[in-house]
């Protein structure tokens, strides 16, 4: 499961987010069909490491999310995980921590994006650590030089927690209503003497990731809009040049002058139509594809593992 959230399905995640930030595009790529065929595309004119860029700053994020939220958790009474007695002052210093969190990885995640959509083509061999690096900058106003369009970090800090915040309340919710219809239909049918041993390791594991497949599924789908003015606020003004996503070869510039959220919605919403807050969906539909055919891939050899064992 993590090796195809974070490896197997970046390529995705890579299209995905030039098509959110390409405002030129006149393909929006809204089914799968699309963007395969321009995942080939591009991967004839550049190579493969053009679909894998930025998997080693993702990584990054990742980490200094986590290890934030512990380090937080640990110096103020804001709760990590809930209790099963939990009460709302709980909930809210829950995500309020979580809010923190997205903040403080905010300009780390900036840098992230960039490497993630900025063309193969242009772009010198990145650093391990560059992400770090160009986090910080970004804090204290130096490193790589970025133009006057560049929207302060004040402007991307709402639109970044609110993202954040959601998403994990989204996903929560799911997972848990998924894990408890999975395990209540578990409970009905009981595995015979025979099956033991195979149905219990099966039981233990996999209604955990169907859980967390689906509610990554659904709070992705249903905050697609967002992540996409999310991702246009955090690209404008760092003078990132992406693939031209409409032809898999040449490259574009990112010149949007958007003044903050409501401004990004609004203009999006006029010159590219309600669509446009939907472009390169169709790598979410291949993203997920792949987690599908990977868990019962999965099942299936496990399945057959534990009975020859047995």
């Amino acid at each position: 499961s993590l090796f195809t959230e974070n490896v197997l399905a970046h390529p995705c995640i890579v299209l995905r987010r030039q098509c959110q930030v390409n405002y030129h595009a006149r393909n929006y790529h809204l089914t799968p069909f699309t963007i395969v065929n321009i995942m080939y595309s591009i991967n004839k004119t550049q190579g493969p490491r053009a679909l894998w860029k930025g998997m080693g700053s993702t990584f990054i994020v990742q980490g200094i999310t986590l290890g934030t939220e512990g380090i937080i958790s640990e110096f103020t009474p804001l709760p990590r995980e809930l209790s099963h007695k939990w009460n709302l002052k709980q909930i809210g210093g829950h995500l309020l921590l979580k809010g923190l969190t997205h903040v403080i990885a905010m300009p780390f995640y900036s840098a992230s994006l960039i490497e993630t959509v900025q063309s193969e083509i242009i772009r010198d061999n990145p650093g391990i650590l560059d992400c770090v690096k160009e986090g910080i900058g970004r804090v204290v106003g130096m490193g790589v030089p970025h133009s006057k369009r560049l929207l302060p970090l004040m402007v991307l800090t709402f639109p970044t927690a609110l993202h954040g915040v959601l998403h994990y309340v989204i996903s929560s919710i799911v997972q848990k209503l998924v894990l408890f219809v999975l395990k209540r239909d578990n409970s009905h049918n009981l595995p015979t003497e025979s099956s033991t041993s195979v149905q219990s390791m099966l039981d233990a594991y996999f209604p955990e990731l169907i859980a967390s497949f689906a509610a990554s599924l659904c709070a992705d789908v249903m905050l697609y809009p967002l992540e996409t003015v999310l991702h246009c606020l955090h690209i404008q003004g760092t003078r990132t040049i992406i693939d031209n996503t409409d032809l898999g070869y040449e490259v574009l510039p990112i010149n949007t002058q958007y003044e903050g959220m409501r401004d990004c919605i609004n203009t999006i919403k006029r010159e590219e139509g309600m669509l446009g807050f939907y472009k390169g969906f169709g790598a979410v539909i291949v993203q997920y594809t792949l987690h599908v055919a990977v868990l019962q891939l999965t099942k299936i050899i496990y399945s057959t593992l534990l009975q020859n064992v047995s």
